[in-house]
């Protein structure tokens, strides 16, 4: 995808120059849905960047002024016309609209360039930050799946089944919205 800009952010695919800042995400995700990306060194964040690269919509959300990495977007297409949108921020960015700006660009742009007709994402029921943009978003909660996917372990060992939230919009509600 290429690139595009909001009012204080650039969404742009991922360059090597974000290995610094995607190891300061992901090596130590606080929300367990991000566990598996898990980054343990700078060698590691390097070759995750050029994975992120050659993946269709996984966009760096960085500061527009200093094209600082501050988190990423991600979106994945269920055929023929529907995106799974997820999101993940650096704490030290959180409060100050960013999420909010950068989810609501990449949404506008499946929705009238990549002809998105229904946009989704899944947020644990814990995680009410999150919960909460997709609410500001305009997205609707459709459902709560009860143990829907383990991220984690139990200290036992045995899986940690996570309660899951769905969200959704439609392109009809986003321009009505509008």
């Amino acid at each position: 995808m290429e690139k595009f800009e909001t009012e204080r952010l650039v969404l742009r695919p991922f360059q090597a120059k974000d290995a610094a800042g995607l190891f300061e995400l992901l090596s130590h995700p606080r929300v367990h849905c991000f566990s598996a990306d898990r980054l343990d060194s700078m060698e590691a964040a390097v070759a995750d960047v050029a994975r992120r690269n050659a993946a269709p919509v996984q966009l760096a959300v960085c500061l527009k002024q200093q094209d600082e990495m501050i988190g990423l977007m991600f979106a994945a297409m269920d055929e023929p016309d529907t995106y799974g949108l997820g999101w993940h921020l650096n704490t030290n960015y959180e409060g100050k609209g960013y999420a909010s700006e950068a989810a609501r660009a990449l949404i506008d742009v499946l929705f009238t360039h990549k002809n998105a007709r229904r946009i989704y994402a899944y947020v644990e029921d814990d995680n009410l930050r999150s919960q909460k943009l997709c609410e500001r978003l305009g997205m609707r909660r459709e459902g709560l799946f009860m143990e829907f996917i383990s991220f984690v372990d139990n200290t036992d060992g045995t899986p940690r089944y996570e309660n899951t939230c769905i969200y959704a919009l439609l392109k009809k509600e986003w321009k009505s919205s509008r």
